[in-house]
């Protein structure tokens, strides 16, 4: 329904799943096979997979913690968008690599859940994308000696409140890796 005109596509947004940001993250390799499995699925539907990557002075661009985990291998041919906020969208490229995919809907993996992941569904909802978040395919680390909730908890939070997301034209929601379909939308 996203509100983007001519936009029917469907794309596989992969945010942050870069060595630094999941190296403590919560159940990391169950996490990082299931977006493995989403992104050889969208290969094999033909669907676009977009990789976010990003850096800023804790995380520097071209360190070994700055680069994509050695089990995801983005192919040469999709697109990665850098970035250094939080909002996937914010100051970088992903509006235009999207729009010239022709993509309005998001399927929404990676990390971190309480900040990047939560701050691009957001971005992607108020921009006009209904944006799909699986919801055993993100994940984030322990934060609780700073006052935050631990990461089993954020995680379920966050799957909890993004299922009922909706706004005019676009819509939100959560589904399992097992049960995703690109072409639901497309």
């Amino acid at each position: 329904m996203t509100t983007l005109d001519n936009r029917p596509n469907t794309a596989l947004l992969v945010i942050d799943v870069q060595n630094g940001v999941v190296a403590g993250a919560h159940e990391r390799d169950a996490v990082v096979a299931n977006i493995a499995g989403l992104v050889e699925k969208a290969r094999r539907e033909q669907v676009p997979v977009v990789w976010v990557q990003h850096s800023d002075e804790g995380l520097t661009r071209g360190s070994d913690d700055w680069r994509i985990v050695p089990e995801l291998k983005p192919a040469d041919t999709e697109p990665l968008v850098e970035k250094n906020y939080g909002d996937s969208f914010e100051a970088t490229t992903l509006e235009t690599v999207l729009s010239g995919l022709g993509v309005g809907r998001l399927v929404v993996t990676g990390a971190q859940t309480d900040a990047c992941i939560r701050s691009t569904l957001h971005g992607a909802l108020v921009r006009g994308y209904d944006a799909t978040l699986v919801s055993d395919a993100h994940t984030t680390e322990d934060q609780s000696a700073w006052g935050a909730p631990p990461p089993a908890q954020v995680i379920a939070h966050t799957n909890l409140y993004w299922t009922y997301q909706s706004a005019p034209g676009r819509t939100g929601g959560t589904v399992k890796t097992a049960e995703v379909d690109f072409a639901a939308a497309s």
